[in-house]
């Protein structure tokens, strides 16, 4: 007896990507992109802030403040960077063109000279800032009990 046909077998190989475990793989990443992002904290800064009677608490997201720090010496910092008082115009400008809902917020300790604060206030106004705060006593309480 012979065998005419033989055996003769299909293969079932399929072309399509198998999508099983797709949803496995996009919770790994998520819980990976979860647990390796770093958020950028304010440094605390061992300042006695100026008070005020009244204030009102800046209800906007975290990047849509810019922080300039003036220290007693006429250092600035804008958002932990140091500049210098000539740069703050350069520097805030282009970022208050692009995003007009920023808010500006001058920190300083009560003791610096209210020179510096002057000095920061016309490189504002020259860059053409209109949303301009200054942090307070009060401001910082409120943003404790927040927390």
């Amino acid at each position: 007896m012979s065998m005419k046909g033989g055996l003769n077998r299909k293969s079932k190989t399929s072309s399509e990507v198998p999508s099983s475990s797709m949803a496995d793989i996009a919770f790994l990443l998520l819980i990976f992109f979860m647990v390796s992002t770093v958020f950028q904290a304010d440094k605390e800064r061992g300042i006695e802030w100026a008070q005020a009677e009244a204030t009102e608490k800046i209800d906007e997201k975290q990047k849509n403040i810019l922080n300039i720090w003036v220290e007693a010496n006429g250092d600035v910092f804008i958002n932990d960077v140091q500049r210098e008082m000539s740069e703050v115009r350069t520097v805030v400008a282009p970022l208050y063109r692009n995003n007009q809902s920023m808010v500006i917020s001058v920190r300083s300790d009560r003791n610096v000279p209210y020179r510096y604060i002057d000095l920061v206030q016309k490189e504002l106004v020259a860059a053409g800032v209109v949303r301009v705060v200054f942090a307070t006593e009060l401001e910082q309480s409120m943003t404790r009990e927040r927390r």
